[in-house]
């Protein structure tokens, strides 16, 4: 409790000692070229931004204890209603915060200390307590697998009121909500060094690669796939594609070192009988992001060039299927005969990032390719010019897409270094926030349509948690491109 206010009381007062327009008049008289005034004006704006809008959001969206996050805030009428947000909304918390953090290191990197030396410590502290309260969603229950029964203890979709007890039994735990953890665990470890963040980051990768389907089909090859969760048998790009470049950044983490991981799978001669061996952690994390990526190109890439939600349609039916080997249960494959579902951006946004993180650990020029042109195809297939604002790229807004297209930006962001073309489509995120922080900005908070704004029935506009920190760590993001520059 003391932890969260002291950040609400440092906020306050760090803004009133600079603000974005402070910031703005620094920079403009430390540099003389007009572009490069310009461009560093807007990076440091960006990141100032950032902090607003999650230091706003700690405040409005959190119990005073700072335990809790709150699913909704309305900035007209003030009403916070009890609903607690998922463990995947409370992720999107400290995937802000991450970014915050990225932003700001990279402004150090440099030369530019200011904003580093002023507000590092506060969000490092930040994140920790981040990471502590999402304890209250943790649970911990037996899984019988495609390889083993084990005892696991994961994130729950709903919190908990104490610590360790969520219900996260059959269909209460997801994989893509471990995965959405994992790489804001290994994020973490790289901004702090704390072992405790990549420790439990390698905990939850063994539990969601648990999951994948390692039973083989009649010519001996695997069927391969995550399915959403272990109570489903459906097959999900979000269950799979967010693990990918993790799986790549542990891979780089051990790629030096001689650690070993067991390995269980399915013995091919007689396609039933489990096996296990050990292998170095370095191979088999990079094997199984390859793997994992090519499942997903392989059944879920679509004739427009972006991806589908899932592999459906099952056969016989959906129930979970169990077969026993030598006295012993394990979980059965159930066939998947067709890709359905929308075509959400972050589904492509996590194969971006994972082609760009694949390429860059083995330069294979597939990824690069694969890279490029699905960046292409996301940016025409889920940005519309001049929809809602004449010369601007509108997104959409419904549902849970202002924290898809967070994702889509990452992967943008990501595979920049190596495809400037990204760089114009990162500059439609700018536009759209600007433009809705600009015209829309209230009590601190911007609105779920950044070019249209609020509703006009106050009673309407209660405004998602987690879209605040998508908006924040896409400022943040942004930031981070323009500091690299």
């Amino acid at each position: 409790m003391k932890v969260f206010k002291k950040l609400q009381i440092i906020f306050v007062a760090s803004v009133s000692m600079m603000t974005v327009q402070q910031i703005h008049a620094e920079t403009q008289t430390s540099f003389s070229i007009g572009t490069i005034k310009t461009y560093r004006a807007t990076q440091e704006q960006n990141l100032i931004r950032a902090m607003e809008l999650v230091d706003r959001s700690i405040e409005i969206y959190f119990s005073a204890d700072g335990r809790s996050m709150y699913r909704f805030y309305n900035p007209d009428t003030k009403a916070r209603p009890e609903e607690k947000a998922s463990v995947w909304m409370y992720s999107a918390s400290i995937e802000a915060v991450n970014a915050i953090l990225n932003g700001l290191k990279a402004q150090k990197v440099k030369g530019d200390h200011a904003l580093f030396d002023r507000h590092y410590k506060r969000y490092v502290d930040l994140l920790n307590q981040l990471h502590q309260n999402a304890a209250y969603y943790l649970g911990t229950f037996n899984l019988v697998s495609f390889t083993q029964t084990q005892d696991w203890t994961v994130y729950a979709v709903d919190r908990a009121r104490d610590k360790g007890t969520a219900n996260v039994k059959g269909v209460l735990n997801v994989y893509d909500d471990q995965m959405w953890m994992i790489r804001e665990l290994i994020e973490a470890y790289h901004l702090t060094g704390k072992d405790t963040y990549l420790k439990e980051a390698e905990y939850l990768t063994a539990y969601v690669l648990d999951g994948w389907d390692c039973t083989l089909n009649d010519k001996g090859n695997e069927n391969g796939g995550i399915p959403w969760g272990p109570g489903y048998v459906t097959k999900h790009a979000c269950s799979n594609a967010p693990i990918i470049s993790p799986l790549v950044w542990l891979h780089e983490i051990y790629k030096k070192k001689k650690d070993q991981i067991t390995y269980k799978y399915i013995d091919a001669k007689d396609k039933q009988s489990r096996r296990s061996k050990k292998l170095l952690k370095s191979d088999f994390y990079l094997d199984f992001a390859k793997r994992i990526y090519a499942w997903q190109k392989d059944h879920l890439l679509n004739s427009k060039g972006v991806y589908d939600d899932m592999m459906g349609d099952c056969y016989p039916d959906c129930t979970i299927a169990y077969e026993i080997v030598d006295g012993i249960t394990y979980r059965k494959n159930t066939q998947l005969r067709k890709a359905v579902g929308t075509s959400f951006s972050y589904n492509s946004g996590t194969m971006i990032s994972g082609a760009a993180d694949l390429y860059r650990a083995t330069r294979a020029q597939t990824y690069l390719e694969d890279g490029k042109k699905l960046t292409d195809a996301s940016f025409q297939h889920f940005a519309k010019l001049g929809g809602q604002v004449p010369a601007y790229y509108s997104y959409a807004s419904d549902g849970f897409n202002n924290w898809f297209n967070g994702i889509l930006l990452k992967g943008f962001l990501q595979i920049s270094p190596v495809f400037e073309q990204a760089a114009s489509y990162m500059d439609s995120f700018q536009q759209n926030l600007d433009y809705g922080y600009t015209h829309f900005l209230r009590s601190g908070l911007m609105p779920p349509d950044l070019l249209s704004g609020w509703h006009a029935d106050q009673n309407k506009n209660n405004l998602e948690g987690m879209f605040m920190f998508a908006y924040a760590t896409q400022y943040a993001l942004l930031s981070q491109y323009q500091a690299g520059k």
